[in-house]
């Protein structure tokens, strides 16, 4: 019996025509990559200059976001031994915003997805949505901060540093992110949010420099990665640098390192999976090309005609914010979302949710919603459709693409393939594994 699709079953049986060209796996060849081999110890090495500001017997609250950062418990697990070695009680705290539902059992759970667990970390994890607000800024906005980080003799942030899906600026996504939003919980990051977009940056900057002058923050670790989603370097931050221009410095490494599509123009672009593990955003729009917030100007590339998404991540406990950046899913997608979860983190993030919460066309399978895409690209002639496949937007190195591409991979000393031509999707209409390429 097939589960119900309420409304959305007038869709049952909605099929447009059209034939999918094969596509063949190809990857990117990236030589020289910076990877830092053994994060942990980079981690303890990074701590060392903070050893002065750690008493004897302090609790130090460590922060865990939600992101998935591919070594955060190897240097969430760093800092706790290291500050249990200074003498120093740690524990950690989910520094999320309004992620998990707003809730503080939700953001535990979240924590858990990504591995951090008080058994991986070594430490309690303890979590609240409790605030204290500790200042305003001139605009009057409210700056909350955690209520069990504030109890704390300190807080020590652990983040990834990377260009922000929603606005660009000499700090982003990093360390004063996760202090002034992620560490705001749901008040602080709706209040923060509530001023638009365009204003973001600087008010993550502000917020954050007003924590700081809390007294509490020791310092923040930040883990760059590099385009293979591997941990590039991890490098400590003092207090007076979190946003400001050690962080910038660090931002600009981090953009040199991000992984983007190998082409600057696609007719479709096929997302296997999105969620918040990957991105704020579900899918990163850096990658996407697409930004879709009033106010921000739009990439100048990738410039990509339609975009189909096939599946929510589990780690994202249903939460589909940016499920809007799509055009077209299959209708399973649907049985995936948890729309209080999902309208919750679009609310708290204001005008970055108000277009990216939308609902994009609703198909019966993968392959219908792929064919769907075609058809709505503009190409007439679908021999020479430019179509890509991905994974996800944290890995747009490995692809699927159709003959219209092979020209160009085969012109790119970059490019090479790396398995034989397949079909897209299979008879029952799902999208075939991964698993064959070469």
């Amino acid at each position: 019996m097939s589960t119900s699709w309420g409304p959305f079953e007038a869709i049952r049986g909605l099929r447009p025509d059209g034939v999918i060209p094969q596509v063949t796996p190809i990857r990117r060849l990236l030589p020289d990559v910076p990877t830092e081999q053994d994060p942990y110890a980079a981690a303890q090495a990074a701590l060392a200059p903070l050893a002065p500001a750690v008493r004897p017997g302090a609790r130090i609250a460590v922060t865990a976001g939600s992101r998935g950062i591919h070594d955060l418990v190897v240097v969430v697990r760093a800092a706790v031994d290291w500050l249990r070695d200074a003498g120093a009680e740690p524990f950690v705290v989910p520094a999320m915003g309004s992620h998990g539902g707003a809730t503080a059992e939700g953001q535990r759970e979240m924590l858990a997805g990504l591995g951090v667990t008080p058994e991986s970390v070594g430490c309690p994890i303890e979590a609240t949505m409790e605030t204290v607000v500790v200042g305003t800024l001139d605009d009057g906005t409210p700056i909350h901060h955690d209520a069990l980080a504030a109890k704390a003799d300190g807080v020590l942030l652990v983040n990834r540093v990377k260009p922000h899906t929603d606005f660009h600026g000499p700090v982003e996504s990093g360390l004063a992110k996760i202090l002034a939003i992620g560490l705001g919980n749901h008040a602080g990051a709706a209040a923060l949010h509530a001023g638009g977009i365009p204003s973001l940056g600087g008010a993550i900057e502000a917020a954050a420099r007003m924590v700081i002058a809390q007294g509490k923050v020791l310092g923040g670790l930040a883990i760059l990665e590099n385009t293979l989603e591997r941990t590039a370097a991890v490098e400590l931050v003092v207090a007076e640098g979190i946003g400001g221009a050690a962080e910038t410095a660090l931002l600009q490494r981090a953009g040199a390192l991000m992984g983007r599509l190998p082409f600057d123009e696609l007719d479709v672009l096929v997302v296997d999976e999105m969620g918040k593990d990957k991105s704020g955003t579900g899918m990163d729009t850096n990658v996407l090309g697409r930004c879709w917030v009033h106010g921000i100007p739009e990439f100048e590339s990738p410039s990509i005609a339609a975009v189909s998404v096939h599946s929510l991540s589990e780690a994202s406990h249903g939460n589909a914010s940016g499920l809007g950046l799509a055009d077209v899913i299959p209708a399973r997608l649907l049985e995936q979302i948890d729309l209080r979860t999902s309208y919750v983190n679009a609310l708290t993030s204001g005008a970055g949710g108000a277009r990216r919460s939308r609902l994009p066309m609703v198909l019966e399978d993968d392959a219908a919603a792929v064919v769907a895409a075609v058809t709505m690209s503009g190409r007439r002639d679908w021999s020479s459709v430019r179509l890509a496949r991905i994974r996800d937007t944290l890995s747009p190195n490995e692809l699927m693409v159709t003959p219209a591409l092979l020209t160009e991979v085969a012109e790119r000393f970059d490019l090479e393939i790396a398995g034989t031509a397949r079909n897209l999707t299979d008879p029952s209409g799902c999208l075939t594994g991964w698993q064959e390429l070469g």
